[in-house]
């Protein structure tokens, strides 16, 4: 664990001091920026293994700076920590390429259980980029390291949840996969927030995949989903 390394964002320093010094006697290497202005460069230099990132901050929000280190890294998973309330906010943090999230005020042991659960879905990820990796979806290749879905050549970059989430759907392509499994394996539990932003997925793959009629996530009521590959 002391090869983990994490970027912390908190711009409130005695709550951010006691998280760094917690996650310290853990092993976890912390690097700690309270300017969010700040943040791009630390992030560039020090190549760190996760990035917990505090939603409200001062001169540059969260979700900016998300947005910012997806656009230099389309891997790296991004742990957001809101006071947030709003559905919707909680949505924009996994549209902008959020993982997961969790609410202040918050345990260490809860942060801890989140970070690792993040860290472990993103391991198998960081592959060597080869024609296993890639998995023929209908007619789309996707690519499970690079995160990518081509189409007759136009290539869209996924989120982590994204592909995480196609990756599970394809594994289990014309079965029945219920939904409170899904929310468990991505998401870590099944709570109403987490269902929500799950629905937002889904329409997101359908969105991505329309171009073939071959293909369709079907919603079985009640129950989950099944995903039909002709």
């Amino acid at each position: 664990m002391a090869s983990i390394k994490i970027l912390y964002v908190e711009d409130e320093l005695f709550l951010g001091k006691i998280v760094k010094e917690s996650l310290e006697t853990r092993g976890y290497h912390v690097l700690m920026e309270t300017d969010g202005d700040k943040v791009l460069s630390l992030f560039k230099s020090a190549q760190p293994d996760i990035c917990v990132l505090d939603v409200m901050l001062p001169n540059k929000d969260g979700f900016t700076i998300a947005e910012e280190i997806r656009e230099v890294d389309n891997q790296i998973p991004i742990l957001f920590l809101t006071a947030k309330t709003q559905t919707q906010d909680l949505v924009k943090g996994f549209q902008l390429g959020g993982n997961d999230y969790i609410r202040k005020p918050f345990s260490m042991e809860e942060l801890i259980v989140r970070i690792e659960n993040v860290l472990r879905f993103s391991k198998g990820e960081r592959t060597p980029d080869d024609k296993k990796d890639e998995i023929k979806i209908g007619k789309y290749t996707f690519h499970v390291s690079r995160q990518t879905l081509k189409d007759n050549g136009d290539e869209r970059k996924l989120s982590f949840r994204e592909s995480e989430l196609l990756k599970l759907l394809y594994q289990n392509k014309d079965k029945i996969i219920d939904r409170r499994d899904i929310l468990n394996l991505l998401w870590g539990n099944d709570n109403f927030f987490n269902s929500r932003n799950l629905d937002v997925y889904i329409t997101k793959l359908r969105g991505y995949l329309k171009n073939d009629p071959s293909l369709e996530i079907i919603t079985i009521k009640g129950i989950g989903y099944r995903f039909v590959t002709g």
